[in-house]
């Protein structure tokens, strides 16, 4: 049988930056011939990045990503790289379309180029447009419905888009019937937990049912609220994992592919030569196909986090973060993952401590910036509540929430002044059921932890504590910021514990009703006490205006607040148990 040279590139596009991507594409396409690829991959609408979302609804973007297709497919011939075969993806639009009811204006297409000696020599079209959670293809794309093989050094390869692998029936039946040796899968598969074993079950069973070896490549990099996580793969028919990338990480994976011979006289959009012209001691046999270290879930959700921000920071042009450091867990294990990030020079912490604060909450958010080695100063706002207590007569909750907003008055105009983008601190529990002050505690440019429920924080912290003991260097979160009681600190002797169940009582309620949108009938009829119910589903309905108001952050769960869960703000309906008391 043949063998097939393939290259993933497990790449980080920019969304909108076309010039960018294609020198990454470029860039790929040398290191994948000078190590004698045949083929090179990459992720879904990798020229344009990935979502594009109403860009795709710009008929001048969508001529400039065609435009970029054409020009690339010149300039990989020109850097000496036209041999190889490049297939990467884009965004296209149906020829002739003419419009109708239900159709996106321009009839845009999630696509994928296949470009050889200078031109783009055959194209498909994604047939499955995902229409759920954080996806809303339907709004901006047109599906394709025709299959793609173009054979590739005697090896008939099979192309399909993300959603594709998804369905039932479609590319992956014709690539049985088209008899292919290879299905390559490109995608831009956003990041939540347990997702990578899912997808490896998926791939596996798809490649049995396609009847040949299935590469599956993703693509890595966080993109506003949505992180990807890479993970990319390759199995065999009988379901083998023949390779697989590392998680979190830029990477060209280089293997090869022994596969069956094209079958002769059987139809294929394109017949490519063999080859590469590869040159250097580097076309030499490659190593065996490795196969990534798995994460565990917590180190899985921590990585996440942390690009996401990285990448949050970096492609928005910003080159440093503020952090509120109140001693508390959240702002903690906030500043850990900032110093992660963007690295603790790139971290300004600042203490505002109110006469409410407690010593040990100063010390806690002095001990972090000493751990980390981030920038730490201390604001007092005292005099500057005080200034408007003296001119408003403010009840006693709104007393307590003129010290947030203070708070947030000056983290904002510190950032103005030094050009910092502010961390938002608050975690998913918190903003479920509205625990956290507008303008105050909820200012910010990014919310790295809003979609992290309160017990999860404490576990990522312990696990990043933990994490830097095994590596011989200093845990970044003093103990005591973990092991406290939480606070908001705005009156005397306050816990969460006054106005919240506990944490641990109140995310399963929040898991049974955000996460899998059970009601309150199901919910008593899985044994959560009543009252409780009653409380936990009345706070979270009447929060939906202050999440609407939250900055952006990262996806690590099924459903996260915004993308994927999205409530009117003006509703009458409450969701209540109709099942009455035994």
């Amino acid at each position: 049988m043949p063998v097939l040279r393939i290259a993933l590139a497990q790449a980080n596009p920019v969304v909108g930056d076309l010039a960018g991507n294609s020198a990454q594409v470029l860039d790929y396409a040398v290191r994948a011939r000078d190590r004698g690829a045949d083929l090179l991959a990459l992720p879904e609408m990798f020229l344009t990045g990935y979502p594009v979302e109403d860009l795709a609804l710009r008929a001048s973007f969508v001529e400039a990503s065609r435009q970029a297709v054409a020009d690339l497919a010149a300039r990989l011939s020109s850097a000496g790289a036209g041999e190889l075969v490049v297939i990467v993806g884009y965004l296209d639009r149906l020829a002739g379309a003419s419009a109708r009811l239900g159709r996106p204006h321009g009839s845009p297409q999630n696509a994928a180029a296949v470009l050889h000696r200078g031109a783009v020599v055959a194209r498909y079209a994604k047939h499955h447009l995902p229409n759920y959670g954080v996806f809303d293809e339907f709004r901006y794309f047109v599906p394709g419905d025709a299959p793609c093989v173009v054979r590739v050094c005697g090896v008939d390869v099979a192309l399909a888009i993300c959603e594709d692998l998804w369905q039932d029936g479609g590319p992956v039946a014709q690539t049985r019937a088209a008899r292919a040796g290879l299905l390559l899968v490109i995608n831009g598969s956003p990041f939540e937990r347990e997702k990578d074993d899912v997808r490896l079950e998926l791939c596996r069973r798809r490649a049995a049912e396609a009847g040949c070896a299935l590469a599956y490549l993703n693509m890595v990099g966080g993109q506003d609220e949505l992180v990807f996580d890479g993970d990319s793969l390759v199995v065999s028919a009988d379901g083998a994992v023949h390779s697989r990338a590392a998680a979190f990480a830029e990477e060209l994976v280089v293997l090869d592919l022994e596969l069956p011979a094209a079958e002769p006289g059987r139809w294929v959009d394109a017949v490519l030569p063999a080859g590469a012209l590869a040159v250097g001691p580097a076309v030499a046999d490659l190593p065996g196909p490795t196969v990534a270290d798995r994460l565990d879930d917590d180190e899985q959700v921590y990585r996440a986090i942390t690009l996401a921000l990285r990448d949050y920071v970096r492609k928005n042009g910003f080159r440093s973060v503020l952090v509120a450091l109140s001693g508390g867990i959240d702002s903690a294990l906030v500043a850990a993952i900032a110093c992660d990030a963007v690295g603790a020079q790139n971290v300004f912490g600042v203490s505002m401590p109110s006469e409410y604060s407690s010593q040990h909450s100063r010390d806690d958010a002095a001990d972090l910036a000493r751990r980390t080695g981030c920038a730490f100063r201390t604001v007092e706002i005292g005099p500057m509540v005080d200034a408007y207590r003296a001119e408003l007569d403010l009840s006693s909750l709104a007393q307590e929430n003129l010290q947030a907003r203070v708070r947030g008055t000056a983290l904002m105009g510190i950032s103005n002044t030094e050009g910092h983008l502010v961390l938002a601190t608050g975690n998913k529990s918190e903003l479920a059921v509205g625990y956290s002050t507008i303008y105050g505690d909820a200012v910010g440019g990014f919310a790295p932890i809003k979609d992290v429920p309160k017990t999860l924080v404490w576990q990522l912290a312990r696990w990043r504590n933990l994490q830097a003991l095994r590596d011989g260097a200093t845990a970044p979160i003093p103990e005591s910021s973990i092991d406290k009681p939480p606070s908001a600190e705005l009156r005397p002797d306050q816990l969460d514990s006054d106005s919240l169940p506990e944490y641990a009582e109140l995310d399963a309620v929040l898991d049974s009703y955000v996460e899998q949108d059970l009601g309150a009938d199901r919910l008593l009829a899985a044994g959560f006490d009543r009252a409780l119910v009653e409380r936990v589903l009345a706070l979270t309905d009447a929060a939906e205006y202050k999440r609407r108001q939250y900055p952006p952050g990262p996806k690590i769960s099924f459903r996260a607040f915004g993308r994927d869960r999205r409530l009117p703000i003006t509703n009458r309906w409450r969701e209540r148990p109709t099942v009455s008391e035994p």
